[in-house]
């Protein structure tokens, strides 16, 4: 049986990277649809997935968006909050700029589009939220005041939704899932210097590959993990143990 059958499910930042690997991983489980929401153009071209381009910092935009899913399908049954940009910087010489477009995207981003998601669980208590964060965001990481703090974000607002959306009744489920080294186009401009070391102290001495990611992400949208609400899923092969 395949574990998303008829689910609407609605994917940030779809058009590359972890987020293209969940909709290609998901599209196989016969959904609905899959919304991939990205500001980029196209994405995963498959019958099932829907790209729609969208930028998650413009409310209106959002807005939208939902008027779309009420008339095609008038529900949502899985969230994920993937799409995030880096600004990376030292402390002391971060500029406000960065500062400002990674917590607008990564942080105020995901808060969109939840508050924009949630009414259609509500309305039929159930569903799943996924944040994807970051082993930034739980240990914290040189470089990374802005991109750590929106993923560390995630995680206080993970734990808020896993309470406050089930007040009512219901079954709405809202976790994180904390990757580490993940093997994307963005990794391939990491500094060997910077890359070998991280991959000798993971035990499993290897990178992560982003169907990891995929697979765990769709464990936790499917009514296999109905009883996990509330938790922080590591995906890091062990770094950080």
């Amino acid at each position: 049986m395949n574990r998303l059958d008829n689910k609407v499910v609605v994917v940030t930042g779809g058009s590359r990277g972890v987020g293209y690997e969940i909709c290609r991983r998901f599209a196989e489980e016969n959904p609905a649809v899959i919304y991939s929401v990205d500001v980029s153009e196209g994405g995963y071209d498959h019958e099932l997935v829907k790209h729609v381009k969208l930028d998650i910092t413009n409310r209106d935009v959002i807005a939208e968006f939902v008027e779309r899913i009420k008339n095609e399908y008038n529900r949502v049954d899985v969230l994920i909050n993937n799409a995030a940009i880096v600004r990376d910087g030292m402390l002391v010489k971060m500029t406000e700029d960065k500062w400002d477009a990674v917590i607008n995207v990564n942080l105020k981003g995901t808060f969109n589009m939840t508050q924009a998601m949630a009414p259609f669980m509500l309305e039929q208590k159930k569903g799943s939220i996924i944040c994807i964060s970051s082993g930034s965001g739980v240990y914290g990481n040189i470089g990374q005041t802005n991109y750590a703090a929106t993923k560390a974000g995630l995680i206080g607002m993970v734990y808020t939704w896993a309470k406050e959306l089930n007040l009512k009744g219901g079954e709405i489920r809202s976790n994180i899932l904390a990757p580490d080294n993940i093997e994307t186009e963005m990794a391939k401009n990491i500094p060997a210097k910077i890359l070998e070391p991280l991959i000798e102290r993971t035990p499993l001495k290897r990178m992560c590959q982003p169907i990891e990611v995929a697979n765990t992400a769709l464990f936790l949208a499917s009514d296999e993990a109905s009883f996990i609400n509330g938790q922080v899923i590591c995906v890091n092969g062990g770094l950080r143990l």
